[in-house]
């Protein structure tokens, strides 16, 4: 899962996409489950729904993260550890790892669902 989510690092962000070539947020996160066999819902909000809830000082490799973020009313992105995640930003982005310390995502935190087991995630 996150192997894939990092070689998708570059690929432009598109509205509703799901595939090389372009992702959304939630695309991205589907597109890097199914490589691991993992179903997951298409949506961000539906994969708000999935898993685990994960405390913000527990976050690990492969946990989703979701956010509020200014335009976007729900974004999710995968943890690639505590701090670091990979995700697919509005228009005019690209996928990208970011940090939770950074501005508008370390206020923008709403939670992290685990919906694999850590040794899985690898």
């Amino acid at each position: 899962m996150l192997a894939t989510a990092q070689s998708m690092i570059g690929q432009p962000y598109r509205f509703g996409g799901a595939s090389p070539g372009g992702f959304d947020c939630s695309g991205l996160v589907e597109y890097a489950a199914m490589s691991a066999g993992i179903r997951m819902p298409r949506t961000a909000a539906e994969q708000l729904k999935v898993g685990s809830p994960v405390a913000r000082a527990d976050l690990q490799a492969g946990d989703l993260v979701f956010m509020h973020l200014a335009h976007k009313e729900l974004h999710v992105a995968i943890a690639l550890d505590g701090q670091l995640f990979v995700h697919a930003p509005s228009g005019g982005g690209h996928v990208r790892i970011d940090s939770l310390l950074a501005g508008p995502y370390a206020k923008g935190f709403i939670g992290a669902r685990r919906v694999v087991p850590f040794d899985a995630v690898k």
